[in-house]
């Protein structure tokens, strides 16, 4: 039944789903829409709204970039892409390429969500030049699928935010006078069983939907050579110059990531587990730096990375547009608003979870997100005597979930697997129908106190 059900999402979204830039165009259409008919806004002013925020996410949208950035460039040094290679060869079968790739691609985007959408594409790009008869497009979405926990995990923007002293968006810091540390959110119990849980099944549900034989479609050719072409192993001249020997010096390297380390290890001494953003941007870059060993393999791996940025950069100011038109309208206070008076203590956490799933289809950025939900939800768990650590949680959990049928955090490794979104998306769309049971399962348990 899931495989004749992942076989119509599959047809669905292969003929109906526009391409991601036009998805994101159309989405301002409807954000525009809905805000002249149920805020009181004229035109001039939601247009006005819609411009301030094309570029008003700028800073925000670098430091998304340079996530991405690092972790891609972390996934291609050799020592990762060694790892990669052991692990691929373990998917010997479609069923078990699919189970590898969706658990890899999980415990990989907790660790960091750029980390994992890249590894989990190049995980599945390197089983599908060794498996014969699994389909292509099915392995590329088990890669992101794997996407769908990573906001549960080290690189969440919200648990990071509301780490962060003094923070502009830390509103429970505003409201407390504290932030929240991660062993509050991340480390928290709930949040664990459910990552833990998602993470373990999700191999299971790539198991049951992988698509008869004569329905496969193997990876193309000229993909296969392109990718058996790619390196960014640089050798060294036979008869370096000096500028060519600094650019092949380990020492170079090694001195600066050190430097990187000393940095990492005497911020954590000093503020414990304090994983803001930036923090989890400098770790990766400087793993990547050591782990690459040579100067001139890290500037080749940034450049070929910064390729999959390019869907973000010209994306991320739509998605600000529409971020502008939620808040400055006062659409996003109303959808919130609208799932906050139906809510009661027991169905608090489930519903704002499942508003933080609509809400992150008109602004699929987590930061964002919060910026748009997070003071609503924050005042109401507040007047309403209940948990506002973990009703920020809910609006992690909506804004993860949700993306698994929102193709702007695919574009990367779509672009790595020359895929478009519409030949992934039925696939997903089962990712998004189970983990939405699960973490809206144990998120009505939460509201009961049974967790």
């Amino acid at each position: 039944m899931l495989r004749r059900l992942a076989s119509m999402f599959t047809y669905f979204m292969r003929h109906y789903l526009p391409d991601a830039y036009l998805f994101a165009i159309l989405l301002t259409f409807l954000s525009a829409v809905l805000a002249l008919i149920f805020t009181p806004t004229d035109i001039m002013k939601m247009i006005v709204a819609w411009g301030n925020g094309i570029y008003g996410i700028v800073a925000f949208a670098m430091q998304m970039i340079l996530v991405l950035v690092t972790g891609h460039c972390l996934a291609l040094s050799p020592a990762v892409k060694r790892v990669l290679v052991w692990i691929a060869g373990r998917g010997d079968t479609p069923i078990k390429a699919g189970m590898i790739v969706s658990f890899v691609a999980a415990v990989a985007s907790w660790l960091s969500w750029g980390f994992g959408l890249i590894v989990g594409g190049l995980l599945a790009l390197e089983i599908a030049k060794r498996t014969k008869k699994v389909d292509y497009p099915y392995l590329i979405a088990a890669g992101y699928s794997g996407f769908v926990v990573w906001h549960q995990g080290l690189s969440g923007s919200i648990p990071l935010v509301i780490a962060t002293s003094k923070h502009a968006q830390n509103f429970i810091e505003k409201v407390t006078g504290a932030p929240v540390p991660v062993a509050d959110t991340i480390f928290a119990s709930y949040n664990v069983i459910a990552a833990l849980l998602i993470i373990f099944t999700l191999p299971v549900l790539y198991a049951l939907i992988h698509p008869k034989e004569e329905e496969v479609q193997e990876i193309s050719g000229d993909k296969l050579k392109e990718i058996a072409d790619e390196t960014v192993f640089v050798e060294r001249p036979a008869e370096p110059t000096l500028a060519e020997r600094i650019d092949h010096s380990y020492a170079i390297n090694i001195v600066f990531g050190l430097m990187g380390v000393a940095y990492l290890v005497n911020h954590f001494i000093k503020k414990g587990l304090d994983l803001n953003l930036n923090i989890v941007i400098f770790l990766f870059f400087i793993l990547g730096v050591l782990f690459h060993g040579k100067p001139v393999n890290y500037i080749k791996a940034v450049n070929t990375a910064i390729k999959g940025a390019g869907g973000i950069a010209l994306q991320f100011p739509l998605y600000g547009g529409i971020q502008g038109i939620m808040i400055g309208t006062g659409l996003g206070k109303v959808i919130a608003t609208w799932f906050v008076a139906i809510s009661t203590p027991v169905t608090f956490y489930m519903l704002q979870f499942w508003a933080a799933g609509i809400i992150n289809m008109f602004v699929p950025s987590g930061g964002g997100q919060w910026l748009v939900q997070g003071p609503i939800t924050i005042e109401a768990a507040n007047t309403m005597g209940i948990d506002m650590t973990r009703s920020a949680m809910m609006v992690a959990w909506g804004d993860q979930w949700t993306n698994m049928i929102q193709p702007f955090w695919a574009l990367p490794l779509l672009g790595l697997a020359g895929l478009s979104a519409r030949a992934v998306m039925g696939y997903t769309t089962m990712t998004l129908l189970w983990s939405g049971a699960i973490l809206s399962a144990i998120a009505l348990l939460m509201g009961m106190r049974i967790m």
